[in-house]
C-alpha cells in the first residue's frame, strides 16, 4: 500500500499528497507514492488565489471566459479565481445571474472559483439572496464602473450596503475613487495618468474605512496604489477597523514611464503611478502592510485596446499570466497576500497554505531566462503589458486537489465557511 498519492521532491522541500490533501511535507520525505515527481531545480509554491479576475462570462466570452482566463491562472501559479460581477452579462446583481453563472462556471473553469456578488442601488434588496447562493462578498464602485449597466454606490448606497452585509457576516469590496472631471491636456497616455491622481483614491478610501466603522462592516480596498492609501488602512486597522487592503502586480512592475511607452495595453483604474510610488509599495508589501495581491485581469476584445484617444479605449490591464511569476522573480515573500492572507479573510476553509490536512493546492516553479513573447499567452486574445519583459522562472506545472491542472480539469465552486 502507498503512503502517498504522489510525492515531489524539489532541493529545499518535498510534499507528500493523498485523497487530494497535503499529507506530509518537509525538507525530505521518505515513503511510497504512486507518482513520484523528482524537481531538482525546482520550488514549490503554495497555489495562488486570486481573488479580483474579470473573465467576463457569460455574455462578453469574446473578452476572455472561463476556460481561457483559468489556464492563463494556471500558468501563472493560481489554483483559485474570485470572478467579479461586472463586465459579464447580465451582470451579477442578483440570485438568478449567480447561479447561471456558478453553473457556467462548473462547466467551464479549470480551478476552484468563488463568485463576487454586486453591490449596486439596485441590487441592494437582493445581497441576502446573494449570500444564500454562496457569494463570497459584494463588489461596489464609488465611481463610474466604466460600464453603464454596473452603476456606482454613492454614499448612502454603499453605507445601506454594508449594514446589510455586515449583518450576513459577508465582506464589501470597493473599487476606491471618487473622481471628479480636471482638465484635460490632450489625449494621450499622459493626458490620462493626469486625469486619475492619487488624491481620487484617498478621498474615496477615507470614506470607506468611515463607512465600514459606522456599519462594522469588513471591508477589502482593492487595488490600491499608493502608500498614502495603505496608510490610511494601517491607521484604521489600528482603530480597530474590520479592513484589509489589496494591491495588484502591475502596480509593484511598471510606472508611468512604463504605461507612456507600453501604450493602451497598460491603460488601467487606477492608473499606473511614478517610480517612486511604485518602490514605496514594494516596501509597503515587504512590511506586511498589503494583505492581498489580486490581479485585477480585466481583458476586452482587440478592438476595445485600438486607437488614438486614450480615453475612450478599454481601462483594464490583461496580465494574468506572468504578473504573480515576475514578483516572485524579485523575491518577494507572496505567501501571506497571495495565498494565506486571502483564505483567511473569505473563509475558504482548507486552501491558503500547504499545511497538513489542507488542499493539495500548489505549482512547481523553475528556471527558465528569456522574455515573456506573445505565442505563449493562454489567455483569449495576446494582449499584455509585460510582452518583452524577461521572466527568469516559470510554472512548470499547477496541481489543484494533488491533481495535475490541464484542459479536463474541473474546478468547484467555493462558499464561505462560517464554521
Amino acid at each position: 500500500m502507498s503512503d502517498f498519492d504522489l510525492l515531489v521532491h524539489t532541493p529545499e522541500f518535498s510534499l507528500g499528497v493523498l485523497d487530494g490533501l497535503v499529507a506530509a511535507s518537509g525538507p525530505s520525505l521518505a515513503g511510497v507514492a504512486k507518482e513520484v515527481l523528482e524537481v531538482p531545480d525546482g520550488r514549490i509554491v503554495p497555489g495562488w488565489i486570486d481573488a479580483h479576475v474579470h473573465f467576463n462570462e457569460p455574455g462578453r466570452t469574446e473578452w476572455e471566459g472561463l476556460e481561457t482566463g483559468s489556464l492563463a491562472l494556471a500558468a501563472a501559479g493560481g489554483t483559485t479565481f474570485f470572478d467579479m460581477p461586472l463586465n459579464s452579462t447580465p451582470p451579477v446583481v442578483d440570485a438568478a445571474s449567480l447561479e447561471k453563472k456558478r453553473l457556467l462556471a462548473g462547466e467551464k473553469a479549470h480551478l476552484d472559483f468563488a463568485l463576487w456578488g454586486g453591490l449596486t442601488p439596485d441590487s441592494l434588496a437582493h445581497l441576502e439572496a446573494m449570500a444564500e447562493g454562496g457569494a463570497v462578498g459584494f463588489k461596489a464602485f464609488m465611481c463610474h464602473s466604466g460600464l453603464d449597466e454596473y452603476p456606482f454606490a454613492d454614499a448612502a448606497t454603499l453605507r445601506r450596503g454594508m449594514k446589510i452585509a455586515a449583518g450576513l457576516n459577508l465582506p464589501v469590496s470597493v473599487h476606491a475613487e471618487i473622481s471628479r472631471d480636471l482638465p484635460r491636456a490632450g489625449h494621450d497616455m499622459a493626458a490620462w495618468l493626469a486625469s486619475r491622481p492619487q488624491s481620487f483614491e484617498q478621498v474615496a478610501i477615507r470614506l470607506a474605512l468611515d463607512l465600514a466603522g459606522e456599519t462594522g462592516c469588513a471591508l477589502h480596498i482593492v487595488h490600491v496604489t499608493c502608500p498614502e492609501g495603505i496608510d490610511l488602512v494601517t491607521r484604521a486597522k489600528q482603530q480597530g477597523v474590520d479592513v484589509t487592503v489589496e494591491t495588484c502586480p502591475h502596480y509593484l512592475l511598471l510606472d508611468e514611464e512604463d504605461a507612456i511607452a507600453i501604450g493602451a495595453p497598460a491603460k488601467c483604474a487606477p492608473p499606473l503611478r511614478p517610480a517612486k510610488t511604485v518602490a514605496r509599495m514594494r516596501e509597503k508589501l515587504r512590511a506586511g502592510e498589503i494583505d492581498t495581491l489580486g490581479s485585477d485581469h480585466s481583458p476586452s476584445s482587440p478592438e476595445l485596446k485600438t486607437g488614438d484617444d486614450l480615453f475612450a479605449i478599454w481601462g483594464g490591464i490583461a496580465g494574468i499570466q506572468h504578473g504573480y511569476p515576475l514578483l516572485l522573480d524579485r523575491e518577494l515573500n507572496l505567501t501571506g497576500p497571495a495565498s494565506m492572507n486571502v483564505a483567511k479573510r473569505f473563509k475558504l476553509r482548507g486552501k491558503g497554505s500547504l499545511t497538513v490536512g489542507n488542499h493539495a493546492d500548489f505549482s512547481i516553479f523553475i528556471p527558465d531566462d528569456r522574455p515573456i513573447e506573445r505565442c505563449e499567452l493562454l489567455t483569449r486574445h495576446p494582449i499584455s503589458p509585460y510582452l518583452g519583459m524577461p521572466l527568469k522562472h516559470r510554472v512548470k506545472a499547477t496541481f489543484l486537489r494533488g491533481a495535475k491542472v490541464d484542459t479536463q480539469t474541473k474546478g468547484r465552486f467555493l462558499r464561505p465557511d462560517f464554521s
